[in-house]
């Protein structure tokens, strides 16, 4: 199947500068991520599986980019005059090793980023239930992503990538991972609001704490969902695009998880100024109440349980298993 669009080596060209960029953007982000989760925290304090995954998909992103530089230097430099057709033919072949790596390094950030939306969509929510559509669709980014990979590991030199052999695995992989994001997301950001709505419903006049959370959980999801839907589109019209979309993936995948932990971490530490104005300002009205005769109150406190076991009490509490829904988030 023949393909349109920009000529495979300026699509190169093209997603090598766009990625570099987005990657210098998503090592800032990296570094704003690890300062929030390690701020006045002991060592043992620290969510490790959550940083660990923040490094891994550093490490990802940047052996990514490395090979997307090798790979533009052997098109354009290496192999220019020496490869049948010059360096458009060069990019056009799956074949190429360093084509087969970085695909399989997308799959493997894919796989990442989509089962940590998974886990927090079960942390917030507690129930394996809920979970059931997004992990099923989460094994099919899996199974669709690995035999695309080896289906293009094993392809000719002159076989497209938007050949019908091909075509199936790649349509199905990135269907599965646009549905499995949005409807993680999607169920987290209910999850929080209806927990939020409940709060603010209970307690008269308070103002929420948690919709930051749930805009930036929108906001991760649509931007992720726009650049799978874009790349999907270029796919179907069969236009070299999809190439340059696939690069910038990369980049994409890691900013959209740093934005979300860097904004738990601002509602975490907000948590803590609150939490600490509160006490002081218990402390001093039970200094000052001292010098007054005290009567006795009686006081009836109502309390609201929501449905998951998450319940709101009178005095302005709300708690899972003993958390608010921004600790529950960051595990």
């Amino acid at each position: 199947m023949t393909s349109s669009g920009i000529p495979f080596d300026t699509g190169a060209l093209m997603a090598a500068v766009l990625e570099g960029i987005l990657y210098g953007f998503s090592v800032l982000m990296f570094m704003g991520t690890m300062w929030s989760l390690t701020y006045k925290q002991h060592v043992r304090d620290i969510n490790r599986p959550i940083a660990i995954v923040a490094i891994l998909l550093l490490l990802l992103s940047t052996a990514h980019i490395v090979v997307t530089i090798i790979r533009v230097e052997d098109g354009l430099v290496k192999y220019r005059d020496t490869y049948p057709g010059g360096p458009a033919a060069f990019f056009a072949d799956v074949a190429q090793e360093t084509y087969v790596i970085k695909h399989a390094l997308y799959v493997l950030q894919t796989l990442l980023a989509d089962g940590m939306v998974v886990y927090r969509c079960y942390v917030v929510w507690q129930s394996i239930r809920v979970i059931i559509l997004p992990g099923l669709l989460w094994c099919s980014v899996a199974i669709t992503g690995t035999i695309a990979v080896y289906s293009v590991s094993q392809s000719e030199s002159t076989t497209s990538v938007f050949s019908t052999n091909l075509a199936t695995y790649i349509m199905a992989y990135f269907v599965s991972t646009m549905a499995a994001n949005v409807s993680g997301s999607g169920l987290m950001a209910y999850r929080i609001w209806a927990i939020e709505r409940n709060v603010t419903t209970t307690r008269a006049g308070t103002k929420g704490t948690l919709m930051p959370i749930v805009r930036v959980l929108v906001d991760a999801a649509i931007l992720y969902s726009v650049a799978l839907l874009t790349a999907l589109i270029c796919f179907l019209c069969s236009n070299n695009g999809e190439f340059v979309m696939v690069d910038l993936m990369m980049p994409i995948i890691s900013i959209a998880f740093y934005m979300v932990l860097i904004r738990i971490a601002m509602n975490k530490h907000r948590g803590y100024l609150s939490t600490s104005t509160g006490r002081t300002t218990v402390r001093t009205e039970q200094s000052n109440s001292q010098e007054y005769p005290m009567t006795p109150v009686e006081t009836h406190i109502s309390k609201f349980t929501h449905s998951g076991s998450t319940s709101v009490d009178g005095t302005g509490s709300e708690h899972k298993s003993g958390k608010s829904p921004t600790w529950i988030l960051a595990e």
